[in-house]
């Protein structure tokens, strides 16, 4: 069935008071937006990031009384609300629009990773099938579409791969389809283990090609090769653990960095790795370097 939409521009200090007025109004869900194109790279552990400028939306059923449900969420607010305008939502399914505008990424000379329900431009080529709506990595973003790249660019046959912050498994996945022997999956998200399970077996992988794991629980193992594509922050307080996780030799692929911090990352690794060439794309970088030092 069709709904209609509340747009409402407010700044930050009025957000939680908006929130709550369109809800006490009648709507069925808000949800908020950036209403000036400020980015917000990477919030604070904890922190729930909010724009300065922000376009809050109220969902209602297409039989509203928008005259009466303006006066409620007036009276709920406190004072007239800021600038707003009520607006019919189409009725589509929106999980196929969604589907129809996700398209297959080709990721260097061999590897595309494909929509799950479509078939692959290449089929001849390394195709790895995704189901993108269980946990983040899709590749279109450019700090996995960078670390895909550089599999893609490596001999990983018989190597043993662990990806750190795995999402939906297509770095590990990925691997695996170029010839590494297994992969150790590990992320804080238990959806994202699930969603790494599905997406290995979805490419009719052995069921122990890729084991998942929470951090407490990652084999304390040196792997031939470490994928890590999480945020600069973390990464650098976790080059301890993902030092110790590589073996002497290994190389190791880190991504979800900003340009701007790209030293600090790398100051963080640099008493056990030597890195190569930095990668860009956009505004994000992707590190990759050997172990040269116990």
């Amino acid at each position: 069935m069709p709904w209609l939409q509340l747009n409402v521009n407010a700044q930050r200090h009025q957000i939680d008071k908006l929130e709550d007025a369109l809800l006490a109004s009648g709507a069925v869900s808000v949800t908020l937006q950036d209403a000036a194109d400020q980015p917000i790279f990477e919030p604070a552990l904890g922190e729930t990031p909010l724009w300065d400028d922000v376009r809050i939306t109220g969902l209602f059923s297409a039989d509203i009384d928008t005259y009466a449900a303006t006066l409620q969420a007036q009276t709920a607010f406190g004072d007239d609300l800021p600038t707003h305008k009520w607006e019919l939502l189409e009725d589509k399914d929106w999980e196929r629009e969604w589907m129809n505008n996700y398209h297959a990424i080709r990721c260097g000379e061999r590897l595309w990773i494909c929509p799950s329900w479509q078939q692959p431009p290449e089929p001849d080529k390394i195709n790895l099938m995704l189901d993108p709506g269980l946990a983040f990595g899709t590749g279109t973003h450019p700090t996995t579409f960078m670390c895909l790249q550089w599999i893609d660019s490596q001999d990983l046959t018989d190597l043993q791969i662990i990806d750190y912050g795995c999402g939906s498994g297509i770095l590990g996945i990925a691997a695996l389809l170029m010839g590494a022997e297994n992969v150790i999956g590990v992320d804080i998200d238990p959806q994202a283990l699930l969603a790494t399970t599905e997406n290995a077996r979805r490419n009719n992988l052995p069921a122990d090609a890729m084991l998942v794991y929470l951090p407490p629980r990652c084999p304390k193992i040196e792997a031939d090769v470490l994928l890590a594509n999480i945020l600069a922050g973390p990464l650098a307080e976790l080059a301890p653990q993902l030092n110790a996780l590589t073996k002497p030799g290994g190389k190791i692929c880190l991504s979800g960095i900003l340009a701007i911090q790209a030293d600090a990352v790398m100051d963080a690794y640099a008493r056990w790795f030597d890195f190569g060439p930095v990668a860009q794309q956009d505004e994000w970088v992707c590190l990759t370097g050997t172990k040269v030092r116990a």
